[in-house]
């Protein structure tokens, strides 16, 4: 199995099941990802520096607009993609199996974990992945310590509370807040 056919199990919605193909791959790269992350997160680096680990990382080159601050945590890293003039700030956690992306000016606030992975409720298949991808649309604001989970879009310009956990999508220029996230108020263009 490569990226590409992972990719395509991943998009068709089907889980990823234990001793397949797909869950041997999934572990090796997890494997190389953690050595990357281990590199990025032990010693100082410059930024430059950073992003050529990063870029490891994920398997694509980033933008020399994009800045992490590390220690930076990753399980699998092949499924991140990043756009121009992005922030992740220290501490955050990614679980990218089911695919995260980071659009255009996307702020990720310390401590942050984007979940893309869940298991079924049936005990006799718990052990299953369930991905799901989460889109951070161009302009969010991820708040400290929020958690998102899979399946979730953030849409353009949203802004969500520190701390908050979001189980559902998050309409464009609207700031949601708490456990789980709710609406707080709608963000009035040119704000």
């Amino acid at each position: 199995m490569d990226i590409r056919e992972f990719r395509d199990l991943v998009t068709s919605g089907r889980p990823i099941e234990p001793g397949t193909p797909a869950q041997a791959f999934m572990r090796a790269v997890c494997q190389e990802t953690t050595r990357l992350a281990i590199e990025l997160n032990t010693v100082y680096h410059t930024p430059d520096e950073v992003r050529r680990i990063f870029s490891q990382i994920i398997g694509e080159p980033v933008d020399d607009s994009f800045l992490l601050f590390p220690p930076f945590n990753v399980d699998f890293g092949r499924d991140t993609h990043v756009g121009a003039g992005v922030l992740v700030n220290s501490g955050c956690f990614f679980q990218d199996q089911g695919g995260i992306t980071l659009e255009d000016g996307v702020l990720i606030g310390q401590r942050v974990t984007i979940a893309t992975v869940n298991h079924p409720m049936n005990a006799q298949q718990r052990a299953n992945l369930l991905p799901k991808p989460v889109r951070i649309c161009k302009n969010a604001w991820i708040g400290s310590c929020a958690t998102i989970c899979p399946g979730v879009t953030v849409g353009e310009g949203a802004v969500v509370a520190a701390g908050a956990v979001v189980p559902k999508d998050v309409p464009p220029l609207t700031v949601v807040g708490g456990v789980p996230a709710k609406t707080v108020r709608q963000i009035q263009p040119g704000e």
